[in-house]
């Protein structure tokens, strides 16, 4: 199974090397890394040109932020599945790859663990997101898989469609939602850590960010999911996720 990942990324030379190089530390054979450049203006190009181009496909121009970004890629991979690495993120180890290609054999979408990690040097973690298999109501529970692991065969990407771009910081969660709760297909969950996500994205940076993606996903829920002004997932979300900050009470 032919596994792509969609990168997007604009003036990432500070990170994006722990990026590919994850990607091409892969033990999983079959893959290709799709690079969406925002037209850096910084050494991201010259790092990403640095790599060995027979398994990136690399577009470089001007944008409208992330989702659209993610659109591009969507319209670009070539492969049986799909899934994001951000341009700050790492896959956690060398067989992340091969766990997904593995839990696609069985199901349509597979989702894992991730750690939240102050740097992809000493690797920190200040934040642990655990894999829980989806509950009867799903999202409606304030349930949701971590983006960053969350891979889907081809034919679910091009039943969901596009990223919804009106959407600020919480597209992602609007796009899983649609392709778990829409379509009815099956969903596997890896009870391990695939990727390490370096704290401080658009949608955990602060306080208010928090706010934002939350009060955008009780968008996606009354759109898609028939949810009223205020639902149960509104509170149970953000609560759910309390124990992902109790580094010391989970093992690594």
């Amino acid at each position: 199974m032919k596994i792509s990942v969609l990168t997007v990324c604009r003036n990432s030379a500070r990170t994006i090397k722990h990026t590919i190089d994850s990607f091409f530390a892969q033990d999983h054979a079959d893959k290709e890394l799709v690079v969406v450049d925002g037209g850096s203006s910084d050494e991201t190009l010259t790092i990403v040109r640095s790599y060995s181009q027979d398994r990136i496909q690399l577009i470089s121009e001007p944008d409208s932020g992330m989702y659209d970004a993610l659109n591009k890629g969507l319209r670009l991979y070539t492969g049986d599945a799909v899934g994001v690495l951000n341009s700050d993120d790492c896959f956690h180890d060398n067989t992340a790859l091969r766990l997904i290609s593995s839990g696609l054999n069985q199901a349509d979408i597979v989702h894992g663990a991730l750690d939240f990690v102050e740097d992809h040097v000493t690797k920190r973690v200040v934040r642990r997101w655990r894999a829980v298999p989806r509950p009867v109501k799903g999202f409606r529970t304030g349930w949701m898989p971590s983006h960053p692991t969350f891979y889907v065969k081809r034919k679910v990407a091009e039943t969901v469609g596009m990223f919804d771009v009106s959407l600020k910081v919480s597209s992602d969660y609007d796009w899983m939602l649609r392709a778990v709760e829409g379509y009815g297909f099956s969903v596997a969950t890896i009870d391990q850590v695939l990727v390490d996500m370096m704290i401080g994205g658009a949608s955990t940076r602060s306080f208010l960010s928090h706010v934002g993606h939350n009060l955008e996903a009780l968008r996606s829920r009354r759109r898609w999911l028939g949810s009223g002004p205020i639902d149960y997932a509104l509170v149970a979300k953000p609560t759910r996720k309390i124990g992902q900050f109790l580094v010391g009470r989970h093992k690594p």
